[in-house]
C-alpha cells in the first residue's frame, strides 16, 4: 500500500495531563468526521467542553491499574500504532482485531516544572510523576511517522490544526517526519531531567554523567564571531539541574552577536565576584580594566582610564544600577555594549542619545554567574570538552610568603583584587593594580615575561608602585627582573616551578613581597 505523501486521519488518540492540552486541536479533528479516542481522563475533559471522545478502557479493558501506572500498555493500542501499513501489516490488523491509529498525541506528566517546585516534591510525588506509558506512546507513533501524525507538545498541535485547516484536513509526509524528530527530542530532554534529578542525591566519580543540549527558543545570535558565520543558541540540560537561559533582556540596540555573549559572559563573570560596586571594561573576551569603588560611577570611571587605547568599542558591565551619573562617565568613549542588574529611566533617555550602544538588562544575581558546578564547553578535535568552572576562592590566611619583606596591607588588598581578575584573562596572564583599580593587563601571550611585558607598557608610569598577580609560576626569574625595574612592588602567583628559588631571589633583589597560592588560574 506504501505511505501517503499527504495524511488524512481518520483514528486518533490523544492523553494530556490535564486533559485538555489538546482541545483544539480535537475540535479540528472531530471536524473532520475523525474517530477521537482518549485516556479516560482526558477522554471526560473533552466530553465535558463538547467534543465526543471514547476511552481506551474500551479498547483495553484497563480504567487505570495500580494506582493508574499501567492504562494504555496494551497490543490493542501500540498494534495499531506501531504496524506496518502494507499489505501484510494490514492483514495482521484484521486478524487481530487491532484498528490502526494513525494520530498520537501526548503531552507528558509534567515532571520538569515539578522539580522547580517549592517546597520542593517527596520523592514518591516525583515519581509518581515520571510518565512511562506517554513516552512509549510517543516513541511508538514517532517510530512509525510515514503512517502517523505524532504530536509531543500543544505548540505542535496548533501548528497541525493549521496544516490541517490549510490542506482541507491532511498532513504532508515533511511535516510528520518534522514531528517526529521533535518528539525524538522532546523524550531525550525528559529523560535526562529525570537522570539529573535522581543524580542529585548521588555522588559520582564522574560530574556530568549525562549531558544533552537543545536549542534556545528564546536566544537567537545574528551571526557568528564573523558577519559569514551563521551561530545559535543551545542550552545544555543534564547533570544536577538543567541550565536555565541567562535572564538577558535586550532593552535598546540589535540581538546580541556571538561575541557579545562572549563578551557578556566575561564581564558579568568579573563583576560578579566582588560584593562591592564593581564595573569590568572587556574587549575580545577579556578584561582591559577592572575597578571597584564606593560607587559604580566611579568605579566606572577608574576601569576606562586603566587602558583608554583598549577600551574603544568596549563591552562595558557594572554589578550595581545604571543611572544617569554613571553614563556621563562615558562621555568620549565609544561603548559598543552596557549590561548591568538595571538602568533607571534617566540614565536609559541619555543612552537613547547614543545610537550605536546595546544596553542589556541582566534579570539575575550576577554573584550567581559562576556558580558551582556550571559547566563551560568548548569543541577540540570534533569533540565537546566540558568543565567546571573554577570556583576555588582565594583565602588570605592560606597565602604563603616566601620572600623577605612581608607585603603592606594595602599590597594585600592589591594582590587579591589582582588575583580575581587575572582568572579571567587569557593565558599567560598578568594583572597589575593599585588599590582595587587595575593598571595594566598583558594576557594570550606564549611567554610569561611576555604578559609582563605587554602589562607594563600599558600601565606606563602607573606600573611604579602597583602589584602583580600572575595566573600561575614564573618559569624564569625574567618576568620578575622586568617587574622589579619597572616599580612594582609585590608579586602573587601559583609557584611550583622548578626555578622557584631563583625567582625568590630576584624578587629579593628588588625588595619586593613574593606570595604564592598554591594553585593556578589558567584560561586558555
Amino acid at each position: 500500500m506504501g505511505e501517503p505523501s499527504s495524511l488524512q486521519p481518520v483514528r486518533a488518540l490523544l492523553s494530556s495531563h490535564d486533559g485538555l492540552a489538546f482541545a483544539e486541536l480535537a475540535r479540528q479533528l472531530a471536524s473532520q468526521g475523525a474517530e477521537i479516542w482518549a485516556t479516560s481522563g482526558t477522554a471526560k475533559k473533552l466530553r465535558e467542553h463538547g467534543i465526543e471522545a471514547r476511552a481506551t478502557d474500551e479498547l483495553t479493558g484497563i480504567s487505570s491499574w495500580f494506582g493508574g501506572r499501567v492504562k494504555t500498555l496494551h497490543p490493542a493500542i501500540f498494534g495499531g500504532i506501531l504496524a506496518p501499513r502494507d499489505q501484510k501489516g494490514t492483514q495482521e490488523l484484521n486478524e487481530r482485531g487491532i484498528k490502526a491509529f494513525d494520530l498520537v498525541a501526548v503531552e507528558l506528566y509534567p515532571f520538569e516544572a515539578a522539580r522547580q517546585r517549592q517546597p520542593p516534591l517527596s520523592e514518591a510525588e516525583m515519581i509518581e510523576l515520571i510518565d512511562i506509558g506517554g513516552v512509549s506512546l510517543l516513541r511508538a507513533a514517532a517510530k512509525n511517522y510515514p503512517a502517523v501524525i505524532v504530536i509531543s507538545s500543544p505548540e505542535d498541535a496548533a501548528s497541525v490544526v493549521q496544516e490541517m485547516k490549510q490542506t482541507g484536513g491532511t498532513v504532508a509526509l515533511a511535516t510528520r517526519r518534522g514531528l517526529a524528530s521533535a518528539t525524538f527530542r522532546r523524550t531525550v530532554l525528559y529523560d535526562t531531567a529525570i537522570q539529573g534529578w535522581m543524580s542529585e542525591s548521588i555522588v559520582a566519580d564522574r560530574p556530568f554523567p549525562l549531558l544533552s543540549a537543545r536549542c534556545s527558543g528564546n536566544e537567537t545570535m545574528r551571526y557568528g564571531e564573523n558577519p559569514q558565520q551563521a551561530a545559535w543558541v543551545y542550552l545544555f540540560n543534564g547533570g544536577s539541574k538543567a541550565e536555565e537561559p541567562w535572564p538577558l533582556e535586550v532593552l535598546k540596540g540589535n540581538t546580541l552577536s556571538y561575541n557579545n555573549y562572549l563578551d557578556i559572559d566575561n564581564s558579568v563573570s568579573i563583576v560578579g565576584r566582588f560584593s562591592q560596586p564593581t564595573a569590568a571594561v572587556v574587549k575580545h573576551a577579556t578584561p582591559c580594566g577592572v575597578s571597584s569603588a564606593a560607587d559604580a560611577s566611579e568605579a566606572l570611571a577608574r576601569a576606562l582610564d586603566a587602558d583608554p587605547v583598549a577600551r574603544y568599542g568596549c563591552v562595558i558591565a557594572v554589578n550595581s544600577p545604571v543611572d544617569d551619573l554613571l553614563v556621563e562617565k562615558l562621555r568620549g568613549t565609544f561603548v559598543d555594549l552596557i549590561v548591568a542588574p538595571s538602568i533607571s529611566p534617566t540614565a536609559m533617555e541619555a543612552l537613547q542619545r547614543r545610537p550605536k550602544v546595546k544596553v542589556v538588562r541582566f534579570g539575575g544575581k550576577m554573584v550567581d554567574v559562576y556558580t558551582p558546578r556550571r559547566r563551560e564547553a568548548r569543541t577540540a578535535a570534533g569533540r565537546l570538552l566540558v568543565q567546571e568552572c573554577d570556583q576555588k576562592p582565594l583565602v588570605a590566611s592560606t597565602l604563603k610568603q616566601v620572600s623577605r619583606r612581608s607585603a603592606t596591607p594595602e599590597e594585600l588588598t592589591g594582590l587579591e583584587f589582582a588575583w580575581e581578575v587575572v582568572r579571567f584573562v587569557r593565558s599567560n596572564a598578568i594583572v597589575l593594580a593599585k588599590g582595587s583599580t587595575t593598571t595594566g593587563i598583558g594576557g594570550g601571550q606564549t611567554s610569561r615575561v611576555g604578559a609582563v611585558r605587554e602589562a607594563i607598557e600599558v600601565a606606563g608610569a602607573r606600573s611604579q608602585g602597583s602589584v602583580m598577580a600572575s595566573d600561575a609560576f614564573f618559569p624564569f626569574p625574567d618576568g620578575i627582573e622586568v617587574a622589579g625595574k619597572a616599580g612594582i612592588t609585590a608579586v602573587l602567583h601559583s609557584g611550583g616551578s622548578i626555578r622557584d628559588e631563583e625567582v625568590v631571589a630576584a624578587a629579593d633583589k628588588f625588595g619586593m613581597a613574593m606570595y604564592t597560592t598554591g594553585w593556578r588560574v589558567f584560561r586558555h
